[in-house]
């Protein structure tokens, strides 16, 4: 049984990224599970920091997303919203080139808070990075264009 609220493709997830961070850091939704999301980034100039290396927001940044657009689509998003309350990441391996991939899972998917965690792999689907994210689930504010 999914945890997702009504039909939720691709197409959809990739249009939210529109005008944002996430479109900008060319984060791409590639696959809806039952109960979690894929997305990938490209290791380059807009996500590597001084050093040749993926950047550790990048990396947040990735994991953020992710998490907050699983909240979007668990939630009834006529009514209500999902924003970001913490994050925290464990940067495990380097990366230098490449494509990564998130995976987005639920931990805790009820009630006024959502907990995700989201890992990280390199293109040798070798983990690299783990992260925790909530979001609060508050009531929509105003209409997302």
């Amino acid at each position: 049984m999914s945890i997702w609220n009504g039909d939720i493709n691709i197409q959809l997830l990739n249009d939210l990224n529109k005008n944002t961070l996430g479109e900008f850091m060319e984060i791409n939704f590639t696959e809806v599970g039952s109960d979690f999301l894929k997305a990938t980034m490209p290791v380059g100039n807009k996500t590597k920091q001084p050093f040749g290396l993926l950047h550790g927001g990048a990396s947040v940044a990735l994991a953020e997303t992710i998490g907050s657009v699983a909240s979007w689509c668990a939630i009834n998003r006529n009514m209500f919203i999902g924003v970001g309350i913490e994050i925290n990441a464990s940067h495990l391996k380097a990366v230098t080139e490449g494509l990564v991939t998130a995976v987005c899972t639920p931990l805790k998917v009820k009630g006024k808070t959502h907990i995700w965690d989201i890992r990280i792999f390199n293109s040798k689907e070798e983990l690299c990075c783990v992260s925790r994210f909530t979001t609060m689930i508050i009531s929509k504010p105003y209409t997302l264009k």
